[in-house]
């Protein structure tokens, strides 16, 4: 101790702790500051997506949905569908639709994937919601279950969308669109967010890993050939009997009548 406050009163001690004490605060300054550069840069880029999707939103959305996204008589409110839906919606192609009262359609999406990603980005600033999904982070080929995604679908998916996932009619005009195409990232959106008619079937109905089951069995029936000509919604023989048995019966009483006619 002695020792110690000999060194003290040193006439180098003073100069030599401020010194020691800049030197700690410039490194611990610089090290504080480089950490949050790049969150900086993140923050300003994922300001300047939402500042565009909001202009898009401005020009092509709001005459329906309002000014502020809060809905309106034709179009309801998107605060609080997140991300996600607007993915779904855009990147299909079925928003922005002329017609509210129809049913919307898929088709080629009016906005690239950058304005797509701006809008959803916008929307998702409103509130909380599902977040988008991309291709690459589903890992369905690794993580799903063929067999399991298939008893899925069955159970959940099939009563609509057909069990061979070929679309089917609902009532009062709507209908299951067909899954034959559709994108890993676009099946689970939809899942997650229930468009249109569909419910949504959140994690504690379905979870994360039976979704990619079930996207997993979506792909393997996209992929499967039709191998006795045409599929007819591949929806067994019974269809086909009755479209052959038809089609004979029609043409059996054709010749009938054509051979009666000719008779007389």
């Amino acid at each position: 101790m002695k020792r110690l406050s000999r060194y003290r009163r040193h006439k180098f001690a003073a100069p030599a702790l401020i010194v020691a004490a800049l030197i700690s605060i410039g490194t611990t300054f610089s090290i504080a500051s480089a950490l949050p550069s790049q969150q900086r840069m993140e923050s300003t880029a994922q300001t300047t997506q939402i500042a565009e999707g909001k202009q898009i939103f401005a020009r092509g959305c709001s005459s329906c949905h309002g000014l502020n996204a809060e809905g309106g008589s034709i179009a309801p409110s998107l605060i609080g569908v997140g991300a996600a839906s607007v993915d779904f919606q855009v990147g299909t192609g079925r928003m922005p639709m002329a017609d509210m009262s129809q049913q919307a359609m898929a088709k080629k999406p009016i906005y690239n994937e950058e304005e797509t990603a701006a809008l959803a980005a916008y929307v998702a600033s409103l509130a909380p919601g599902p977040a988008a999904v991309t291709n690459d982070q589903l890992t369905w080929e690794r993580d799903g279950n063929t067999a399991q995604g298939g008893e899925l679908f069955r159970t959940n998916c099939a009563m609509c969308h057909n069990f061979a996932a070929q679309g089917g009619a609902l009532t009062n005009g709507k209908y299951a669109p067909s899954l034959m195409g559709t994108e890993a990232n676009k099946i689970y959106e939809a899942m997650i967010t229930g468009p249109q008619s569909m419910p949504v079937f959140s994690d504690k109905t379905i979870t994360p890993e039976e979704k990619l089951s079930i996207i997993k069995w979506i792909k393997a029936a996209q992929k499967e050939p039709g191998l006795g000509g045409a599929s007819l919604g591949r929806v067994g023989p019974v269809t086909e009997g009755l479209l052959g048995w038809t089609l004979g019966l029609g043409l059996l009483i054709g010749v009938a009548v054509w051979l009666a006619s000719k008779a007389r």
